[in-house]
């Protein structure tokens, strides 16, 4: 995960594609040179030991565009084959746990 991150952050897009999954990257891949990621946060992981062929990340990135900001939150899913992992697939904005009555 912080290696597809720091990608991001490099505009290696070539990176990217070389860690998705062959049988869910898209054929095409470009990045918008314009955004500027701030920072990586990892909320959970769910699997993915020496061990395990499956894993779970959950993340926020921030990131700046010209005078706009945000934060891209996702969950992202993983697997191993062939010695090393793959990223598979996301989903944005996961939903969290819920919230505490009266919160």
């Amino acid at each position: 995960m912080r290696s597809r991150y720091t990608a991001f952050v490099r505009e290696d897009a070539d990176y990217l594609v070389d860690t998705w999954h062959p049988g869910t990257r898209p054929t095409e891949l470009s990045l918008d040179r314009h955004v500027r990621w701030r920072g990586l946060t990892i909320l959970d992981t769910v699997g993915g030991s020496a061990a395990e062929r499956r894993g779970t990340v959950e993340f926020r990135a921030a990131w700046r565009d010209g005078s706009s900001s945000g934060v891209l939150h996702e969950r992202s899913r993983f697997v191993k084959q062939s010695a090393r992992w793959w990223y598979l697939d996301g989903v944005l904005d996961p939903p969290g746990p819920s919230p505490e009555p009266g919160t």
